[in-house]
């Protein structure tokens, strides 16, 4: 097949590919098979390799490409529920040969139709092949790594969507680990970026929040290397995690945990930048609106019973909260802004500044930790009387850290006393 003239080598393979389709022509396949549509596959390769190195176009590149497609098709068909025909692929070296020849495409100027079905013809068959478990060994990751991060950043959404698709299909808790790899970081880094570009790919969300978010220590290494906004993207599809309200195992419990450790300690670390939201021209600011979120998860945390025991005894994660009302209430009576009780805005601003409701997040998060929690009362009591955070407190406010403070196991005085106290918000 592989020294037959190009038009009927095309109609080999259109008749090999439809044969394919069925479950016993693709058990019978022999290898010598496989063999032609490497050499075709090679030899198209090289004669892409060599127009790229001789800058001239290819005389006959849309038959070319017409041969590329149809071996595609061919090996897609031919490993559809076969793990023979996989087997044979990965030995005679189809995959890296199929992941060149898409990085080659990838690089020249062709037909953005012709393009298209390159893609849409190799991802199905590197499903197949990846979700056999021996696929990924270490000798296939990187050039598998290369294929699905250039179609992770490939200029045409269909070609994104199906990658991801593909992505969630092959992912499971060992493959998630994995990507903690030197280089495979990349991978889990382009599909929250596809998240972040198209708010509507359903796949890029189900891999974060299906796969990436069960496991904490990929979550920390992602984070390190995100940029602000996409740490605030990160943390809402954490925040729909953690607000989701169905039962969970121990194994699961535990994940939330960890991920509790890492964001209260984010918190602690980078709560002082919510005060750059006092200037009028600072309400984007990133870095601010990142430690709102943050809050935001942690307050959501903290409403879960298994996870607000743990964070109750985070080491300094009350203090840090109560001191970062203490500092907002102060930045709010040295001047006029979004921290003010009394700040004077247009009902337009005071909806839309990322600020509104942080002081209330705020109470809202010690009085969780405080919860049937005396020590941590006793500490926020002490802490209020000294602060001077004495002046009067909205009502909704100063019954929720009313309830909140209050325990079966706590004597009425103490309850009487914080109301006393009360807050600015």
């Amino acid at each position: 097949m592989a020294a037959a003239l190009p038009a009927a080598r095309l109609e080999s393979l259109r008749a090999l590919a439809a044969l394919f389709r069925e479950a016993q022509p693709r058990e019978a396949a022999e290898e010598s098979t496989f063999r032609d549509v490497l050499e075709i596959l090679t030899n198209a390769s090289n004669a892409i390799e060599q127009t790229c190195k001789d800058s001239c176009g290819l005389a006959d590149l849309d038959t070319c490409l017409l041969l590329i497609a149809e071996c595609f098709r061919c090996l897609r068909n031919a490993c559809v529920e076969c793990a023979k025909n996989q087997h044979v692929m990965r030995n005679l070296g189809l995959i890296p040969t199929s992941v060149h020849l898409i990085e080659l495409l990838h690089g020249i100027k062709i037909k953005e139709e012709l393009l298209l079905t390159e893609y849409g013809s190799v991802l199905p068959k590197h499903i197949s092949v990846l979700s056999d478990e021996k696929a990924l060994n270490a000798s296939k990751l990187p050039c598998v790594r290369q294929l699905v991060v250039t179609c992770l950043t490939y200029n045409d959404e269909k070609i994104v969507t199906y990658c991801c698709m593909v992505l969630f299909t092959c992912l499971n808790s060992e493959r998630v680990r994995e990507l903690l790899a030197p280089g495979n970081l990349t991978v889990a880094l382009h599909v929250l970026r596809v998240y972040k570009e198209q708010l509507d790919s359903e796949w890029s969300f189900l891999i974060v929040t299906e796969h990436l978010l069960k496991c904490p220590e990929l979550v920390k290494a992602l984070y390190a290397k995100l940029s602000n906004q996409e740490r605030i993207n990160l943390l809402e599809l954490m925040m729909v995690k953690v607000s989701d309200k169905s039962s969970v195992n121990s194994e699961e419990m535990n994940v939330f945990i960890r991920h509790a450790d890492f964001l209260a300690g984010c918190f602690q670390e980078k709560c002082g930048a919510v005060l750059k939201l006092t200037a009028a021209g600072d309400a984007e600011d990133e870095e601010a609106l990142v430690t709102i979120r943050l809050l935001d998860v942690l307050c959501e945390m903290t409403s879960n019973n298994g996870q607000l025991e743990h964070l109750q005894a985070f080491p300094g994660l009350l203090e840090t909260a109560v001191d970062t009302l203490r500092l907002t209430h102060l930045a709010g009576k040295q001047a006029v802004n979004i921290f003010t009780a009394t700040h004077a805005v247009t009902g337009q601003e005071e909806i839309s500044h990322p600020a509104v409701g942080f002081k209330s997040h705020l109470i809202r998060l010690i009085g969780n930790l405080c919860y049937k929690n005396k020590e941590n009362q006793d500490k926020v009591a002490q802490g209020l009387k000294q602060s001077g955070l004495v002046e009067g407190v909205p009502a909704y406010d100063r019954e929720w850290i009313g309830m909140s403070l209050s325990s079966p196991f706590q004597p009425k005085p103490f309850h009487d006393s914080v109301m006393r106290i009360g807050f600015i918000v």
